[in-house]
């Protein structure tokens, strides 16, 4: 087990160095200035000089790149003397010296990330700020897409070809093609200015469904193997909504009907009242800031809208395929019962595609929050590299890198842990 750890550090120490090289190439690369920037109107040749090099622009790209890398290494080699850049300042670094090496020193320190360009503050008291929010909204999103997707993905797979099945699969598809800021914009204007109010329900469909209902409850008294609830209301809700559906186009085609009045009824319900942005934390001008979970809803539902999407589709075939194997049938055979068969068989080795896809989207959902942050004014990881993109602020770019890279490397190393728990066919090699 411990050389096995160390093989995955390794690889992750591999994969953060990684990142920080391309990083660091893009930024040198593209076009645009920094410090002219910074400077706006007052970006004078002697003011661009002095910015350049209080931040050590004026240095060439490969030294500033060696230069960064020893600020980021737990070990790193110092100058003792004060006029170097590369000498130990205790005001932005903290560790001891461990080796003299005649002008120069070995530290053992934290990683310094540096300062921000645009605000002046250590990267890391800003990431440092605004992860919790990012980490609170993708745990949440990825809670409800998990629990959601894997119900989803149990019943169809159960009721395979079935027109809940079939549904599912296309409501999947549709969840995965759908863009995350399409969806963000389209969520926000829903739930946070059109429903905000009062939700307006249309009187049809809701009638010709309990029409359905009713119908199914008068005739099951007399049949003899009467058709299911659960099969009758789903079909119900679909052939009531799509008639409704139906209407509503024959009627903008044809013009008005006598099915104008009947069509556009509706019932009045309570609005949502959520706001198109918010945070976790808002401010009132006489109590100060105050908690506001409310502001949670509309950007877990739309962050989580494609994992779950995801996770039905695995869940739904990686299911089927265990229940076509020959140790479920050797389990039916001995009378084993439906849910049994399942839930303690089935389900738990049917898991393992979905622990891969669940790591990897939740991983991503740290790094791809920028859109759904920006859009709903959520104050966390994402909106901070948004600015610092927009600002030239890279040091704050190349430290949220880092951060969400370092958060990949950890979530591979206890997913392969998590698959020897979950599946004993899967056993780490120690």
């Amino acid at each position: 087990m411990v050389s096995y750890l160390a093989r995955r550090i390794l690889y992750g120490a591999s994969v953060l160095l990684g990142s920080v090289t391309l990083v660091f190439i893009i930024f040198n690369l593209k076009p645009g200035d920094a410090s002219q920037m910074l400077l706006g109107q007052r970006a004078t040749p002697e003011a661009i000089a002095a910015v350049n090099k209080d931040l050590g622009l004026d240095l060439s790209a490969w030294n500033r790149y060696l230069l960064y890398l020893n600020d980021l290494s737990p070990l790193s080699l110092h100058k003792d003397s004060k006029d170097t850049r590369s000498y130990f300042d205790a005001q932005k670094y903290s560790g001891v010296a461990l080796l003299s090496l005649g002008g120069s020193s070995l530290y053992l320190k934290y990683p310094y990330l540096r300062k921000s360009y645009r605000t002046k503050r250590d990267v890391a008291d800003i990431i440092a700020d605004a992860l919790p929010g990012t980490f609170i909204l993708a745990t949440l999103s990825m809670g409800f897409a998990l629990i959601i997707g894997l119900f989803i993905g149990v019943v169809s797979a159960l009721k395979k070809d079935s027109l809940f099945d079939r549904s599912a699969l296309i409501l999947a598809v549709l969840g995965m093609s759908a863009p995350s800021f399409y969806m963000a914009i389209l969520i926000s204007w829903i739930g946070g200015y059109l429903f905000y109010e009062h939700i307006q329900l249309p009187i049809f469909p809701i009638a010709f469904y309990l029409f359905i209902l009713l119908s199914w409850a008068i005739r099951k008294r007399s049949e003899k193997t009467p058709r299911p609830f659960s099969k009758v209301a789903f079909k119900g809700l679909f052939w009531s909504i799509g008639t409704w559906l139906l209407l509503l186009a024959l009627d903008a085609f044809i013009g008005q009907t006598a099915f104008e009045e009947v069509l556009s009824a509706h019932i009045n319900l309570p609005g949502t009242h959520l706001e198109q942005s918010g945070s976790l934390y808002e401010v009132d001008v006489f109590d100060g800031p105050y908690l506001a979970p409310r502001n949670l809803i509309l950007p877990v539902l739309t962050l989580g809208i494609r994992p779950l999407a995801v996770i039905v589709q695995l869940m739904r075939n990686a299911l089927l395929e265990e229940l076509g194997k020959d140790y479920i049938r050797t389990a039916k055979a001995k009378g084993l019962s439906t849910y049994a068969i399942v839930m303690r068989h089935a389900f738990r080795n049917a898991l393992n595609p979905v622990v891969t896809a669940v790591s990897g989207w939740f991983a991503s959902l740290l790094a791809g929050a920028v859109f759904i942050e920006f859009i709903f004014g959520w104050q966390g990881l994402g909106l901070q590299v948004y600015e610092a993109l927009v600002n030239e602020d890279f040091p704050l770019v190349i430290g949220s890198v880092i951060v969400i890279s370092a958060i990949f490397v950890a979530i591979n190393i206890a997913v392969d842990i998590i698959y020897g728990i979950i599946d004993p066919r899967v056993r780490l090699k120690t």
